[in-house]
């Protein structure tokens, strides 16, 4: 059984997909802003394709000049947040009316990154896959808040993300990554690749 998702403490599951009518994250959200952490929200209307998305985070998180406007920078800006908050609060993401986006060809990218992400912030992982002993562990995670398409309608599309892993549990769609020993994994793949 996968674990119950959280927004206030610092694990997986890193992204959720859940009704818009779900009372989770309200009382999640909630108990954020009480230990000083910060909630962000994106309509997800404006997230329907690539230059959109990232208009949308770089205007909503801040990310001003230090954004490239593409998914390895998005990765990076998330890990390395310095918007409200200057990057010393935990994070909830809130992504308001994201029914549109199990359409996105880029809805697995995005899930991957998200995860990737939080992740690294979570844990506060160096550019090595190393913890970061000088910087401060925070908490991050991601939730797309759906108004009349069920969670599971993105198991699919969401499962197609680089090293992502989707479970279903109490009618919520949970990714994370698929090893906790995630980059450690990543970086002997690659480095045995052709």
């Amino acid at each position: 059984m996968p674990p119950q998702p959280t927004l206030t403490e610092r694990r997986s599951p890193w992204v959720v997909f859940t009704s818009a009518a779900d009372p989770w994250p309200a009382a999640e959200t909630a108990t954020l802003v009480r230990q000083n952490g910060l909630v962000l929200r994106l309509d997800g209307r404006e997230l329907r394709d690539a230059a959109s998305l990232f208009r949308t985070f770089a205007r909503e998180l801040s990310f001003a000049g230090h954004f490239g406007h593409n998914w390895d920078a998005l990765v990076d800006c998330l890990h390395d947040w310095h918007g409200p908050g200057h990057g010393n609060q935990d994070l909830a993401i809130l992504i308001d009316h994201a029914d549109d986006l199990r359409q996105a060809d880029f809805l697995g990218l995005l899930v991957s990154v998200l995860a990737q992400a939080a992740w690294n912030f979570n844990l506060r992982i160096d550019a090595d896959g190393n913890l970061d002993a000088w910087r401060q562990r925070i908490v991050q995670h991601f939730v797309f808040l759906l108004d009349h398409t069920a969670p599971a309608a993105f198991a699919e599309g969401a499962a197609r993300g680089t090293d992502v892993v989707v479970a279903l549990s109490d009618g919520r769609l949970l990714a994370t990554l698929t090893d906790i020993d995630w980059p450690v994994r990543a970086r002997r793949v690659a480095a045995s690749d052709p």
